[in-house]
């Protein structure tokens, strides 16, 4: 039965020390203990992924980027259509959005160059429906780029223990880190401060661990924001 990447960084020293060079050298140790805390790989959850990968081993990961891609495809689109409506007058507010939303453009492009190096075909660009939000202003406007950004994280954190490529979870992890950032400034921008009730607001989360998301949540939380 094959290993996911965590479960075989978890168990195998040569897999790990590879890993921590990929994504920071010594320094990501830490990271990678909590992770695996966090994820909670013990041998129950071990046997269950397996067993959901173990027909297709590549199949597991291109749906998983696949889903990872969905979600940046919207990230993407939202900053370009803010850019482009104007709504933003604040000077430093508007290159925050340039930048994030460049940040999700190379997000997306990376995410489908790693498709096509699994064998798999891309997901198509869904089409979004942000005119309300445009409408409401810039409050709304940075209180919903908080939104996503935080969904973004808690859905990648989600599917980290269920990845099999190592290197398919060095980028995961490496767009997570990203993701959280990106929504722990606007948050702070938005004012909603330190407090963090749940994964999807607060510039920290109320415990030792990110708060994951699955699938059906995620997919549901974006579901405003895609057109029917």
């Amino acid at each position: 039965m094959p290993e996911t990447a965590i479960q075989e960084l978890a168990t195998d020293h040569t897999s790990r020390k590879k890993f921590l060079r990929m994504v920071g050298g010594a320094g990501a140790t830490g990271a990678l203990g909590v992770l695996l805390a966090a994820c909670g790989s013990d041998k129950k959850t071990a046997a269950t992924t397996g067993a959901a990968v173990a027909k297709s081993p590549a199949g597991g990961d291109i749906a998983i980027v696949n889903y990872a891609l969905t979600l940046e495809y919207i990230e993407a689109e939202f900053y370009k259509q803010v850019l482009a409506a104007g709504v933003i007058t604040d000077k430093k507010v508007g290159a925050l959005a340039a930048q994030f939303g460049d940040t999700e453009q190379q997000h997306v492009d990376a995410l489908i160059a790693a498709v096509k190096q699994l064998g798999g075909t891309p997901v198509a660009k869904p089409k979004t429906a942000f005119d309300k939000v445009l409408a409401g202003g810039p409050k709304l406007i940075l209180a919903t780029a908080a939104t996503v950004e935080n969904l973004g994280a808690a859905a990648y954190l989600a599917q980290a223990p269920k990845i099999q490529s190592k290197d398919i979870l060095a980028a995961a992890l490496s767009i997570h880190s990203v993701e959280a950032r990106h929504a722990a400034a606007l948050n702070e921008l938005i004012g909603a401060g330190f407090q963090g009730s749940g994964p999807l607001n607060g510039s920290l989360p109320d415990g030792p661990f990110g708060k994951p998301m699955d699938m059906a949540a995620v997919l549901a939380a974006a579901k405003p924001f895609l057109a029917a």
